[in-house]
């Protein structure tokens, strides 16, 4: 029998809610599931489609495991369960994916049971896809449940929204990411390693896989020597082209509220960075106050442009041009 011990551990209240609607037999017709990417938001719902599509549900709403639903959904091959999600990473879910949707809602249960679906990424709809899909929660089908998963709510339609049940997963207190990382054989130091992932141990775990404290670490060292200007700005920003956008973005953001916060002697266990505690107290001696507080601002405005089509090594090419400028005596 399937049991909540196949959940991540921080799952376990909200799955508490997707029981009661299975006890209860009010399964909802539409049901919006948000929350930080990376809290294992689609394992809770392929959880509780298996045990809605379950033909030996257990009192405690949990699925058998061994019906001929629950095989076949273990095989990927029920025919009364789909999922769309867009088709590359990053790419969008079109209206010809949305058209198929349909026809599978018309179509029987071969269980006389649900039909169910699941749509990953939904903030990813295009607007022709957003509205014809609109038209199936206006006019649901009997006997149908649809699950939208989405880390970015507020980018689906309002009119979507609106029609859609919702179930908020919180990310775990610090102490459970911990423990759980703990579990995985993960032995850096964890609290740098969730305050890079916001708190998310999904995320931090694949950090770690990839080696990204290490990363981390390369690009604060490159950042202090253009400070010193002990190398071209030009050359680093080539050279970070190999490590994620938004993560250096977020990174030097981090860099300096820190050094922000050495500068007015903020209690250290509040910074991002307190390994690198001592380097940023050094640069909060030694740079204008006002001419950071404007270097942080060139932070924000070009994070808006990270998702534009700009050359991105343009764009860091800037910061670190300006940063080697304010690091000037």
């Amino acid at each position: 029998m399937t049991s909540n011990k196949d959940l991540y551990s921080w799952l376990h209240g909200s799955w508490s809610q997707l029981a009661a609607y299975l006890a209860q037999q009010r399964i909802p017709q539409s049901l919006l599931i948000t929350g930080k990417k990376g809290l294992g938001k689609q394992q809770l719902a392929q959880n509780f489609v298996k045990a809605l599509l379950c033909e030996q549900r257990s009192i405690e709403s949990l699925a058998c495991g061994h019906c001929s639903s629950c095989q076949l959904f273990n095989a990927n091959t029920h025919p009364d369960f789909t999922v769309i999600q867009p088709e590359e990473a990053g790419k969008s879910i079109t209206i010809s994916q949305i058209r198929g949707l349909t026809d599978f809602l018309l179509l029987s249960s071969q269980f006389n049971s649900y039909r169910a679906l699941i749509i990953n990424d939904a903030h990813r709809l295009t607007h022709a896809a957003a509205n014809s899909f609109l038209k199936s929660l206006e006019e649901p089908v009997e006997k149908t449940c649809i699950i939208l998963i989405s880390d970015m709510p507020t980018a689906l339609p309002a009119t979507i929204r609106s029609r859609c049940q919702k179930l908020f997963v919180e990310a775990p207190d610090s102490e459970v990411a911990k423990q759980w990382l703990q579990q995985q054989q993960i032995s850096e130091d964890l609290d740098i390693l969730l305050n890079m992932a916001h708190g998310v141990p999904l995320t931090a775990q694949q950090y770690a896989n990839e080696g990204i404290l290490a990363s981390r670490k390369s690009c604060f060292n490159d950042w202090l020597k253009i400070s010193r200007q002990q190398v071209s700005p030009v050359f680093i920003a080539e050279q970070w082209q190999k490590v994620s956008d938004s993560l250096i973005l977020f990174w030097m953001t981090t860099w300096v509220t820190d050094t922000l916060k050495c500068y007015f002697n903020q209690n250290p266990d509040k910074c991002y960075n307190p390994d690198f505690k001592p380097s940023l107290q050094e640069l909060a001696q030694r740079l204008e106050l006002k001419r950071l507080f404007k270097f942080y601002d060139l932070l924000l405005r070009q994070k808006k442009r990270l998702s534009s089509q700009l050359n991105k090594q343009l764009i860091f090419e800037e910061i670190l041009i300006n940063w080697a400028r304010l690091s000037r005596k």
